[in-house]
């Protein structure tokens, strides 16, 4: 199993960003798949959880609105496009599958003018 998070960056209050999560070894179409975040300092903490078909959607509050989950089971990848960033989005972002051994090896995301 491995996942690979990429399309973190330095980006200015309001900018966007697109993470994508390639994942392997696994069946990825029948999991349901998460992004997780971490700030310094901070527990790591769910940000958005999409379905294994894409129909179920959650978010939590603080990216509500701004953030959205997707995935492309033909592909293995699912996506976060992050719009609207604000500096506390500033943290390293982390795909998580509900198999072992759980996380990807991050992508750190700086919101900074």
């Amino acid at each position: 199993v491995q996942l690979v998070e990429s399309g973190g960056g330095l980006v200015q209050p309001g900018g966007s960003l697109r993470l994508s999560c390639a994942a392997s070894g696994f069946r990825f179409s029948t999991y349901a798949m998460s992004w997780y975040r971490q700030a310094p300092g901070k527990e790591r903490e769910l940000v958005a959880q999409i379905s294994s078909a894409g129909g179920s959607l959650y978010y939590a509050d603080s990216v509500k609105g701004r953030f959205t989950i997707s995935r492309d089971n033909a592909k293995n990848t699912v996506y976060l496009q992050m719009n609207s960033l604000k500096p506390e989005d500033t943290g390293v972002y982390y795909c998580y599958a509900p198999v072992r051994p759980h996380w990807g090896q991050g992508t750190q995301v700086t919101v900074s003018s």
